[in-house]
């Protein structure tokens, strides 16, 4: 896979962070449900076995910001 391609993937979820941060919940889960999205997109397609360890790390991060996010929206 294209490193350009995971590199937008790592900018992505520092945007998610980032929003997190800034205890903006709303906008955080938004980015979050577009960047898996994105990840089943290239799940659906990729057939090296080291892509699909890069998108299962992907996926673990993503749901552990899902958790940080509705642990923020329970704060507000």
């Amino acid at each position: 896979m294209e490193d350009n391609k995971y590199n937008g993937l790592k900018a992505n979820v520092q945007e998610i962070i980032d929003l997190i941060a800034n205890k903006n919940a709303k906008e955080a889960n938004n980015k979050l449900v577009e960047v898996s999205a994105e990840l089943d997109d290239l799940l659906d397609f990729s057939e090296d076995d080291e892509d699909l360890v890069e998108i299962s790390k992907y996926q673990v991060l993503l749901n552990q910001l899902h958790q940080k996010i509705i642990a923020l929206d329970g704060q507000l």
